[in-house]
């Protein structure tokens, strides 16, 4: 077997597991959130100023994780890209 193409399967593997667990990690925080959302609007006397602050906090996350899942997908294409060139200066 072709260590390139050993390389190219390691690499779609991490690729898959990231993605498999980023996945997971946004699905407990979207039940982390309803749960909050629920606790808040049920909650009397809890001051607008802590439900504002808190949905801040949940903007901030999410916006940094989709930032981060973006950087980690450009990456991920770009290593991709150096199992797709020919290999340069190597005569067939």
């Amino acid at each position: 077997m072709d260590v390139k193409q050993i390389a190219k399967q390691t690499f779609d593997f991490y690729r898959s597991t990231f993605n498999n667990t980023f996945n997971a990690m946004m699905m407990l925080q979207e039940q982390t959130q309803k749960v909050i959302d629920m606790y808040l609007e049920q909650t009397t006397g809890f001051p607008e100023e802590g439900k504002k602050a808190i949905n801040e906090w949940i903007t901030a996350y999410k916006k940094g994780s989709a930032d981060f899942k973006t950087a980690i997908d450009e990456s991920f294409k770009r290593v991709e890209g150096f199992f797709t060139e020919p290999v340069k200066g190597k005569k067939a």
